[in-house]
């Protein structure tokens, strides 16, 4: 069977070149970005770390209010405005000699780039039918990563040449990427503005809405899987195995390549909440044997078996990974009111950047200190999130079920039902 990255024509396959165009920005800016700030503009690490930390909690408690404005006044439009916020914010780095207006520049990047995420889920549910969603994201996530990869292969270009030039046309050409992006979205069809709030009706009803909190705060968990590529795996490649420095990014191609070929395959076997959490539940299952095999690389092999089981470890991450993708956006969309797909969204997305904010000093304790025991206690982290992610949405089914009988009935309470 042939791979297939983008999706079909129309919506989708503008939705898909807004993704490309700035994902290729964006893949040259994440390999490029650390070095210019330590390099060119003269900030300590620990001075980065602090910024971006600020700035991706900010971004995580602006998301919602944000994804319900895209509600309000339509998510084209809105999410046209982001990305042109986006860019600008970018595009302020060129200027920037010092700490304080790193530190405001990372915020504003930081509160656009979670903003315009929910936009773009609230366009995307405008634009395509609910049966369709989770393939249609599947073909974008596939678009980023080919995007993140010839990115990244430009922002390799400029690590070579390490210049301040050099750095500078990529953070021009992230700037310019996302500038490209806010020009193909409007390519697309506006979606209408969501209907009024219900009298009583809060407006940010989501974070009155328990169940899908107590989702969110799973899929947080299990999106520890990203900090823990992009950092803990590194670590415990150069610190704690006697393999080869180059298989770090080997494992990082690994997982890039996988993810392009083979999500939107991964994902046609999700249609709905039982098969989500189905899958969901594997990944947590994945996710543990990931994690004991990543555990045995520490134990002493020779250096070739060492790669391999490095290998193997990352390839049962990427499985999982595609996996907990693919349940994870049936859930986030299937659980969500028609007229507040943006906050709601808004409010699912916040466990990228708690993952970020969080996930590194959490995984760092727990493989670089702790070694063999923390992998195992991080699978079965893993694993109990997983398996959780049924009940919990099991129970937010039955809010969503009492509170339509409430309306029905003309009640409203304000509150979804505990359960």
């Amino acid at each position: 069977m042939p791979i297939q990255i983008l999706p079909p024509t129309g919506a989708p396959r503008v939705l898909a070149a807004a993704q490309l165009s700035n994902s290729l920005g964006d893949g040259a800016y994440y390999v490029t970005s650390a070095l210019y700030f330590t390099r060119v503009v003269g900030l300590s690490p620990t001075q980065i770390g602090l910024a971006l930390t600020a700035a991706w909690a900010i971004g995580s408690v602006t998301g919602v209010p944000l994804g319900a404005l895209a509600d309000r006044k339509g998510p084209r439009g809105t999410a046209v405005l982001l990305a042109l916020v986006t860019s600008a914010s970018v595009a302020s780095f060129l200027f920037i000699r010092s700490f304080v207006p790193f530190l405001l520049a990372a915020c504003l990047y930081a509160v656009a780039q979670c903003a315009l995420a929910a936009a773009r889920q609230a366009l995307l549910a405008g634009l395509v039918t609910p049966a369709a969603r989770t393939g249609v994201l599947a073909h974008l996530q596939s678009t980023l990563n080919a995007g993140l990869a010839v990115g990244a292969a430009l922002g390799g270009l400029a690590l070579r040449h390490d210049t301040r030039g050099a750095y500078l046309a990529v953070f021009a050409l992230d700037a310019a990427s996302f500038l490209l992006c806010a020009l193909v979205l409007l390519r697309l069809p506006a979606v209408p503005r969501t209907a009024a709030r219900e009298q009583g009706e809060p407006r940010l009803a989501v974070l009155h809405d328990r169940p899908y909190s107590v989702i969110t705060a799973l899929n947080a968990i299990l999106l520890l899987r990203m900090p823990l590529l992009s950092l803990a795996i590194p670590l415990w490649v150069v610190d704690r195995t006697d393999a080869p420095s180059w298989l770090v990014s080997a494992l990082f191609v690994l997982n890039t390549l996988a993810v392009m070929a083979f999500q939107v395959r991964m994902a046609r076997g999700v249609s709905g909440p039982r098969t989500a959490t189905r899958a969901v539940r594997h990944s947590g299952l994945v996710m543990l044997a990931s994690c004991v095999v990543f555990a045995f690389s520490a134990t002493g092999p020779p250096v070739w078996a060492t790669v391999a089981i490095l290998v193997a470890g990352a390839v049962l991450q990427v499985i999982a990974e595609m996996q907990q993708s693919a349940g994870s956006w049936q859930i986030s969309f299937d659980l969500a009111p028609a007229h507040q797909v943006g906050q709601y969204q808004g409010f699912f997305g916040t466990g990228v950047p708690v993952s970020r904010t969080l996930g590194p000093l959490l995984l760092t304790s727990l493989l670089v200190v702790w070694g063999v025991p923390g992998w195992l206690l991080l699978g079965g982290i893993f694993l109990v999130a997983g398996l959780a992610m049924g009940p919990a949405v099991r129970w937010a089914e039955r809010a969503r079920a009492e509170a339509g009988a409430g309306a029905a009935e003309g009640i409203f309470t304000g509150r979804l039902p505990a359960g």
